[in-house]
């Protein structure tokens, strides 16, 4: 098997990809529209000749397609980096698709090297660009949080200006920080009814009647008996007093530490955050899912596997619900990132991070990006201290699109009043 896949761009297909964009995103996503303002437009135009890096935020499966019309805005092609396991998809042939309009894989969990070195190639290259997701994989779920981002992508964004700088003295790499706000362009009454149908069909599936119960206090009650039912699976001991946040922490690490168990890991740290946990398991199981040549790889039967990814499912679905997520801004958006999860775990649907089906009503995909920075003005700081100088690059990133992320806030609205919980 060939383990590393180089891009192999073909402009035929670029062309037809730009003209079936917005069809297929339709089709996908449900998405609309894609909205950028006028004076980012000129912004973009003005960086179609320069070294960039693009970063934004990635909840879900859209974002390197509208990553993909930024570029076509722009009046530039992207390169852009996928899992290894997505070139296999459909035989090969979604994977010949990425090659040709610049995409080339990753291997997630291990030093692919090759991968790196194309990385750096791009970005030294005049004129070369690539799309980033620094929250990396999985996908949060969450269009109102931002993961922990990492940090390897820094430091070999500065071994490509080193490369290039040897060629041209004064070269440099642009970073572009932007952010991906989805709002749902249905009527309020529109939404109103299709969350309290969608919720019903979950109280039916558990059996539970919600009362008098408004949207929020129903979802809210959904939550508390899935958590109760998991305790119960997974035989974890509530402790008097402990809140809604805490007793679901101890589900997902004991589900994330259950997989680990049976995948008879070694190097599994038990202490680490569920994120790190997660993050760990499912590059295992694409490594096993490639058949990766690695000593001391698990060797999992078909029911095995299938066991752990329904597992990390599951574990996922726990890690993306937090109670004062939704109760603090009960907007439509964050009641179907719920309702996405409730899905997956009581009715067994393929979450939509992962490829399911997308929402019932359309969205449009609002664009904003924070002023661009030069990473040339961070390289003498680089060269004397690297560690603390990609924390301090991180940081500012993070800075950047956290403030694009709270002024997104205005695009939307709430159903309920935030904190109208009620006994619940």
């Amino acid at each position: 098997m060939q383990f590393f896949i180089p891009p192999d761009f073909q402009l035929p297909v670029a062309w037809f990809a730009d003209a079936a964009l917005p069809g297929v995103i339709k089709q996908y996503q449900n998405i609309d529209a894609i909205l950028i303002d006028k004076s980012d437009r000129q912004m973009l135009r003005s960086l179609r000749k320069e070294r960039l890096l693009f970063f934004t935020n990635h909840p879900s499966q859209a974002e390197p397609m509208i990553a993909y019309h930024v570029a076509n805005v722009m009046g530039a092609r992207f390169n852009y980096m996928a899992t290894r396991r997505a070139f296999d998809f459909l035989f090969g042939a979604v994977g010949k698709l990425f090659q040709s309009v610049g995409a080339y894989s990753v291997i997630p969990g291990i030093a692919d090297r090759d991968s790196m070195r194309m990385t750096r190639s791009i970005l030294a290259n005049s004129g070369g660009k690539l799309v980033l997701f620094p929250e990396g994989e999985p996908m949060c779920g969450e269009n109102d949080s931002l993961m922990p981002f990492q940090p390897g992508i820094i430091k070999l964004s500065f071994g490509a200006l080193q490369d290039a700088r040897k060629k041209d003295a004064s070269a440099d790499i642009i970073i572009l920080p932007g952010f991906i706000k989805y709002k749902f362009e249905a009527t309020e009454a529109e939404i109103r009814e299709d969350l309290h149908k969608s919720i019903r069909e979950i109280e039916i599936a558990l059996g539970v009647d919600p009362g008098q119960r408004n949207l929020l206090r129903q979802f809210l009650m959904v939550g508390r008996l899935l958590l109760e039912q998991a305790e119960k699976e997974y035989a974890i001991e509530v402790k008097p007093d402990s809140d809604f946040d805490y007793r679901i922490g101890r589900v997902r690490h004991r589900m994330l530490d259950n997989i680990a168990r049976r995948m008879e890991l070694k190097n599994y740290n038990k202490e680490s955050d569920a994120i790190n946990k997660l993050r760990h398991l499912t590059s295992i199981l694409e490594l096993i899912e490639i058949n990766y040549p690695m000593k001391d790889l698990p060797k999992l039967s078909a029911a095995d596997m299938k066991w752990c990814q329904r597992e990390c499912v599951k574990a996922y679905d726990m890690i993306v619900i937090k109670r004062e997520y939704l109760v603090s801004r009960p907007t439509p958006e964050r009641f179907y990132e719920w309702l996405a999860r409730f899905e997956s775990y009581v009715l067994g649907k393929t979450p939509r991070m992962l490829g399911g089906h997308p929402p019932q009503l359309p969205r449009n995909a609002y664009l904003s990006f924070a002023t661009p920075f030069k990473l040339g003005q961070y390289y003498d700081d680089y060269s004397r201290d690297k560690s603390k100088t990609v924390e301090k690059v991180l940081g500012k990133l993070r800075q950047d699109m956290e403030k694009l992320l709270e002024d997104s806030h205005q695009l939307t609205y709430t159903l309920v009043d935030p904190g109208d919980v009620g006994g619940v």
